[in-house]
């Protein structure tokens, strides 16, 4: 075994001792350890996911670390767990993997022929998705997104609270009960808002030079390391992202996007569906009868705010964080567009039912008229609670039961 891999390995699991705070997946994780299931944790950069394979590397005795992204194995990965098995390891703990090649055939290999359980990191899902055929059945993906709200407040406030489910937060007495406990922590929510939703933001400032940097890191290191674009494509994929950072939410469409920056509509579609799996991008397909089939493209929090104040963009910003909320709980949405241009309420839920309308505390239901469906919600920032209201800050606190098998 190559003594930089094996120093990297020690270091490793120093380094997992020194974070005392587990993120909430983390227990979801250790249940399935030891099991004939590999396990692959993927999420944007800066979410957490080595830290988290550290904390496993120091729990796990019997485990090896290997950063993809840090060393050059030189040989195939399949021999490498092959010897290490073979010394008695019985956890092999991949970070960044999308960084191997051909690393789906690799890991295929090894659930087939080894008893090794590997577990690994991806923090672009591009190849993820691409090789979701071959990992079928062997793989279960956790996905680790930036904190819910209620993670902000274990990590930046030590505060323990217990989460809501959908069923009570729709249910107006369990979600006014759980209100009056959660009320004192609303003041936060903007903070939260600003950025400060990623565990590299904590105590930082919230320097906008933050994300910048590391959105320049996903496009020329993920985008163009990983083969996803070419080097001359890379400037048509700033000029997406800025124009959709300084739009409004309403509008925004492969076709509005292409039509303003002059990029054709194929590779608009290329550069989104690249965004969206690299998580910069939300996209939300539309409801409805006789409607354009496109999709409606929101921001993941802050990334809007490197082209806009805060103030300015606040009625974008909260949809944006609607958006991000539904994926974090697996909530599939879709937005609500009329064929005659009237304005509708913003978000559907079908496995509720429910129509959302997303807005400050003086949004009425004056949008909703027209619309049959057994519930409808507005959330609002700053809170309001009633019939027909929820505080916006509380959907940031639900329950997370999301488990996917690829």
């Amino acid at each position: 075994m190559e003594k930089q891999i094996l120093e990297f390995n020690e270091i490793a699991k120093k380094e997992g001792k020194k974070y005392p705070k587990n993120r909430f997946i983390y227990a979801d994780i250790k249940k399935r350890l030891g099991k004939k299931i590999f396990i692959g944790i993927i999420g944007p950069r800066g979410v957490g996911k080595t830290v988290l394979l550290k904390q496993f590397s120091s729990l796990l005795d019997d485990s090896f670390y290997i950063s993809l992204d840090t060393v050059v194995l030189g040989r195939p990965l399949f021999d490498v767990a092959k010897e290490l098995e073979k010394r008695g390891i019985n956890y092999l703990l991949l970070d960044e993997v999308h960084f191997l090649p051909n690393f789906a055939r690799e890991i295929k290999k090894i659930y087939d022929f080894l008893s090794i359980q590997v577990i690994f990191t991806g923090s672009v899902s591009i190849s993820l998705y691409d090789s979701a055929y071959d990992l079928s059945r062997r793989v279960m993906v956790f996905h680790l997104y930036p904190f819910s709200f209620s993670e902000f407040l274990y990590f930046t406030k030590n505060m323990s609270l217990k989460q809501i489910g959908l069923s009570d937060f729709l249910d107006l007495g369990k979600s006014k009960q759980y209100y009056g406990k959660v009320i004192q922590f609303e003041h936060l929510f903007d903070e939260y808002l600003k950025g400060n939703l990623f565990p590299f933001t904590l105590g930082s400032g919230l320097e906008k030079s933050l994300f910048s940097n590391l959105l320049n890191t996903i496009l020329r290191k993920d985008f163009i390391g990983t083969g996803a674009i070419k080097t001359n494509e890379l400037e048509e994929v700033w000029k997406v992202i800025r124009f959709i950072g300084l739009s409004s939410v309403d509008g925004i469409s492969y076709s509005s996007v292409s039509s303003n920056t002059g990029i054709n509509k194929y590779r608009v579609k290329k550069y989104i569906g690249l965004l969206e799996k690299s998580f910069i991008l939300n996209v939300i397909w539309p409801r409805g009868t006789n409607v354009t089939k496109e999709p409606k493209i929101l921001m993941e929090l802050p990334f809007r705010l490197l082209y806009k104040t805060f103030d300015s963009c606040l009625g974008e910003i909260r949809e944006d964080f609607f958006v991000e909320a539904s994926k974090m709980n697996g909530l599939k949405i879709n937005y609500l567009k009329s064929i005659r241009g009237e304005k509708v309420p913003d978000y559907y839920l079908p496995e509720k039912d429910i129509i959302f309308e997303i807005g400050g505390k003086g949004k009425t239901t004056k949008q909703f008229k027209g619309f049959p469906l057994k519930r409808k919600l507005i959330l609002t920032h700053p809170g309001k609670i009633g019939e027909n209201y929820r505080p916006l800050f509380m959907y940031g606190m639900l329950e997370n039961e999301i488990n996917n098998l690829i």
